[in-house]
């Protein structure tokens, strides 16, 4: 095992020093225009969770199937990733994202339109099945930047896809609260054309990577996972992660209502301050460009560790302002590193690798999201701060003994 460790991280690092021919095409404001565009489409994913209860009224007499439409969205946005991601590879990467998006586009507005609760939940699914694309634009990032920038690139693209994931649920709710539950639909399919647009002006064409099929693309996603252990490691270690980050805002709502008596519409605020901590973190960018990935996953992790004392210990409303600052602020300088150690493994295959990397990160997020709902059940807001911080330890443990079996193979 350690000596194709070895040879995975010679490969990657000599990828670094093949590619790319694109690098100049990647200007500051395409790459702004990819990482407000991830935003918009992300947001999507998550604009129906506020608004629950508006949907609720909207549909009295299929309350059950109205409840569906949250999962089914995350359904579908886990299919879109597994299914969809690995074109990328296949197909021109321009294509594939306008494509992807003007589905988008036309399934919001068939949600906003919804004159019944089946259609609510179809269009729901088609809204998560097609707003993968934002993981269709992280590689094409990727692929565009040059090597000595990758980590930095890869950083304020994906800035942007959580800065969605935490603000859609604010601006979701807002626009429901003021103007009805039609009105984020309506609101997310017009950012959605606008991005589009901006796309069509902007986004050059890529060259197809393979000519597999599309069975053979799939088939190829069992091989690269038994053949890089680089990219198991990495894919572990960021599940764990994430699923502490997500059960921590699993329950948030939860423990603002229970430890100071504040509504949901606080708790969508707060995802306005974990941006706080995200928008800070394309910097570490630079750092794993500079001096490393691992350094900077290893940094990741102590950070995401010391927010749960902060957030389980400090007990006042400042106090969990920080602790989500640093938890945020951890988990995406750790994201960003895996990432960098992930593209570089193959050029070629960058789509169906970040299909595997996403794919177990959002299973992990799926099992953090239940964990912490279990933990609060089980024994509150001090149980769920114990069970991310255990999820955070075991990816610690998990980057440490992969940095362990790196320096024996050096020293051997």
């Amino acid at each position: 095992m350690s000596q194709t460790t070895a040879d995975s991280e010679s490969r990657a690092g000599s990828a670094d020093l093949e590619e790319p021919a694109l690098a100049p095409r990647l200007d500051t404001s395409l790459l702004m225009m990819m990482a407000v565009a991830c935003g918009v489409f992300v947001a999507n994913v998550y604009y129906n969770q506020p608004i629950l209860e508006l949907l609720h009224q909207a549909f009295p007499q299929a309350t059950s199937l109205v409840n569906l439409a949250p999962t089914a969205t995350q359904l579908g946005f886990a299919c879109g990733l597994f299914f969809l991601i690995p074109l990328g590879d296949r197909i021109d990467r321009r294509k594939l994202i306008l494509g992807q998006a003007a589905a988008l586009i036309v399934a919001l507005v068939c949600l906003a339109a919804a004159p019944n609760a089946w259609m609510l939940v179809i269009a729901s699914a088609v809204v998560g099945i097609s707003a993968s694309v934002a993981q269709q634009i992280v590689p094409f990032a990727a692929e565009l930047a040059a090597p000595s920038r990758r980590g930095q690139v890869v950083g304020i693209v994906m800035s942007g896809v959580l800065c969605g994931l935490l603000l859609g649920r604010a601006v979701g709710g807002f626009t429901g609260d003021h103007w009805g539950w039609r009105a984020t639909f309506w609101l997310g399919a017009l950012m959605t054309a606008i991005a589009w647009l901006m796309l069509l002006v902007k986004l050059p064409h890529s060259k197809p990577q393979t000519n597999h099929s599309y069975f053979g693309l799939m088939k190829s996603l069992i091989v690269l996972w038994r053949e890089e252990p680089l990219l198991r490691r990495a894919t572990c270690i960021q599940a764990a992660l994430f699923g502490s980050f997500i059960g921590l805002w699993t329950i948030l709502a939860l423990h603002l209502h229970e430890a100071f008596g504040l509504g949901a519409d606080v708790a969508g605020l707060m995802g306005v301050v974990g941006a706080v901590g995200i928008l800070i973190a394309p910097l570490a960018g630079r750092v794993a460009d500079h001096r490393g990935p691992r350094v900077v996953i290893g940094v990741g992790c102590l950070i995401m560790l010391l927010s749960y004392p902060v957030l389980g210990l400090w007990g006042s409303l400042v106090g969990l302002i920080v602790g989500i600052i640093l938890l945020d602020l951890g988990e995406q300088l750790a994201l960003i590193s895996n990432q960098h150690v992930v593209y570089a493994l193959r050029p070629e295959a960058r789509s169906r690798l970040n299909t595997l990397f996403m794919s177990g990160m959002f299973l992990g997020g799926a099992a953090g999201s239940w964990g912490a709902s279990v933990s609060w059940r089980l024994g509150g807001w001090h149980t769920a701060c114990l069970f991310g911080g255990l999820l955070v330890l075991l990816a610690f443990v998990l980057h440490f003994t992969g940095r362990l079996a790196a320096y024996a193979n050096a020293k051997s």
